[in-house]
């Protein structure tokens, strides 16, 4: 055998794989494969770790149902006491108007004042109850003179008049008041109405 033949046979040799290598080959993928999917352990402790995040937000969820319930409770709280107290400091401003008229009663008992010194306190305990309600925005509706304005007024009857235009308000019963432009109670008015020309004659022809 020559060189060239021996090499050449060398060659195939080294080049072959035998039958052992190819099934070491295969375990070894197989081995591979059964490595890279997850485990039963692996699986459970993913399960375990999905299972306490889902514990933890389930309890920040309650927590914020119970301050919202909690949030709920004190609005409902505060707005009871705002109805409850909505008038406290009204109440407190008419005090002084009450002072006032038990004042001037307790004046007159068994004395002789005269109808000036009533008018006085009269007037003074009047101006008090209007310093009030300038205070607390509440406003006089006196529309006399003015158009009768059926938001703001109520009309209680009609008059025939020439010395107004009609549907004016020619004279007022009862003032009406107004809270931050809001209506407390109209006031009560007589409206104008047209002349309504009188019926025309007929003439009766006589005959002779």
């Amino acid at each position: 055998m020559s060189e060239e033949q021996k090499e050449q046979v060398s060659e195939e040799e080294s080049s072959a794989v035998t039958p052992l290598e190819t099934e070491e080959v295969v375990e070894g993928s197989v081995e591979a494969e059964a490595q890279a999917q997850p485990t039963i352990e692996s699986l459970s402790l993913q399960l375990k770790e999905a299972q306490g995040k889902a514990d933890e937000s389930w309890d920040g969820l309650l927590r914020v149902k119970a301050e919202m319930e909690n949030l709920r409770r004190r609005s409902e709280k505060d707005v009871q006491s705002a109805h409850k107290f909505a008038l406290e400091k009204f109440s407190k401003e008419l005090l002084t108007v009450m002072d006032s008229l038990e004042l001037g009663l307790e004046s007159f008992q068994g004395k002789g004042e005269s109808v000036d010194d009533l008018k006085k306190g009269v007037e003074l305990t009047l101006q008090q109850l209007n310093a009030v309600f300038e205070k607390f925005n509440i406003k006089q509706v006196d529309p006399s003179g003015e158009r009768f304005n059926p938001e703001y007024h109520q009309a209680m009857s009609m008059q025939q008049t020439a010395d107004h235009e009609p549907n004016t308000v020619i004279a007022v019963f009862q003032k009406g008041y107004l809270l931050n432009e809001r209506l407390l109670r109209p006031a009560m008015v007589v409206v104008s109405q047209q002349m309504t020309p009188p019926p025309e004659t007929k003439k009766i022809d006589e005959q002779a």
